[in-house]
């Protein structure tokens, strides 16, 4: 008989969305001994109707309009957090101190002071934990970490990310308020850096080990918006765009570029990673493709046949692809969705026996001090160690 995982969801925007369909949709894909049961979901007073609208729509059993009052419920196994940067903190560390297993968005915290807080709670209670970085479970992302666990890049020489977006071109487009609280340094902590690149930065940690110091600039394109709460005119502290160098542990390069500024993109979130003896590169605008370039073979460091070199599209739909078998037939893909849902299955498989989770909060304190490092740099226009 499954037993039951009690959840109750803090925020009911676009992440409790997503997350909220990962709980529905885990136990129909994935055998696991844990059912999530969405338990409550909150949100403010002043967002009444929309939660109401919300827990309808995917069937939470209660709401509440204070975080503290689920907090402290004792029918809630697991608190997740799907609220603006701003509050990531408070709540975690209350959930830690209740005892509650957390499921937290990124980036983890507004800064690494708070990050490190946030890391000591969970593992003063020893509760289990997870950040979003959802993109690790991309199959074709998973699938460019296993050929690299493989050896078939060899020795890495270069790391390159994008992440563009357009969405705040316009002057008009205000600041603040629950739809563009990322705008809003006060709530967000930064801009692009923490909300975009913080992505980029989780990713290439994960496949390409440790950054060790970075050099970045930062620009804010129009330095003035109006702010949806007040109505005023106010300046704009958040960065827009920020590119960055870094220099891994083991020696490799890194260019980052991220902005909201890139005119007909929408989520053009790249990398490429160059090695001595073959590469990969991957489009999360084409997400089933994972490119790979193959070199030398990995077990005897021979060149392979100068006809059989070249870029190979790999369709990342078989069933000895990365999550590919707990879907659908080969050839048929799947999408953005889905990502969060093979993360709760790995999170769930962690609380019974299975492998180690990752990332948990101690991994997205990394990301946040290179985030942090990023920021400093631009500051002082020199190198900066993470």
């Amino acid at each position: 008989m499954a037993k039951e995982l009690r959840v109750g969801v803090v925020g009911c925007g676009f992440m409790g969305r997503a997350h909220s369909n990962a709980y529905l949709q885990a136990n129909h894909f994935f055998e696991r001994e844990h059912k999530p049961v969405l338990k409550a979901c909150c949100a403010r007073p002043e967002e009444k109707d929309k939660l109401e609208k919300f827990a309808k729509t995917w069937g939470y059993e209660s709401m509440e309009f204070d975080w503290q009052k689920l907090v402290a419920r004792p029918d809630i196994d697991l608190i997740d957090v799907c609220v603006p940067n701003v509050l990531h903190h408070d709540i975690v560390i209350a959930a830690a101190k209740a005892g509650k297993m957390i499921v937290c968005e990124k980036p983890l915290a507004m800064n690494v002071r708070e990050a490190e807080e946030m890391v000591a709670a969970v593992k003063k209670a020893g509760v289990a934990n997870m950040v979003s970085f959802n993109y690790r479970r991309v199959p074709a992302i998973s699938l460019a970490k296993q050929l690299i666990e493989e050896g078939r890049i060899g020795r890495p020489f270069h790391y390159r990310a994008l992440y563009n977006q357009d969405y705040t071109i316009s002057a008009d487009v205000p600041q603040g308020g629950m739809a563009l609280w990322r705008l809003d340094a006060r709530v967000a902590g930064s801009g692009v850096t923490g909300d975009l690149l913080a992505h980029s930065i989780d990713t290439a940690e994960w496949l390409n080990g440790p950054i060790q110091r970075v050099v970045a600039h930062t620009e804010t394109f129009v330095k003035q918006r109006k702010h949806a709460e007040t109505g005023k005119l106010e300046p704009v502290t958040i960065d827009d765009a920020c590119m960055f160098l870094a220099i891994f542990a083991n020696g490799s390069c890194g260019t980052f570029e991220s902005t909201r500024y890139a005119r007909g993109r929408k989520n053009y979130n790249t990398f490429e990673l160059n090695g001595e003896n073959g590469a990969v590169f991957f489009d999360l605008e084409d997400p089933q493709i994972l490119q790979f370039f193959r070199y030398a073979d990995p077990g005897t460091g021979k060149k392979i046949e100068d006809h059989l070199t070249g870029w190979q599209r790999i369709h990342v739909t078989n069933f000895e692809h990365p999550y590919m078998k707990n879907w659908w037939v080969p050839g048929c893909t799947i999408g953005y969705e889905h990502t969060f849902t093979n993360g709760l299955a790995d999170f769930l498989a962690s609380l019974e026996g299975g492998p180690e989770f990752h990332p948990t909060m101690c991994d997205a304190l990394r990301t946040q001090k290179v985030c942090d490092a990023v920021l400093e740099s631009a500051k002082c226009g020199e190198w900066v160690e993470v």
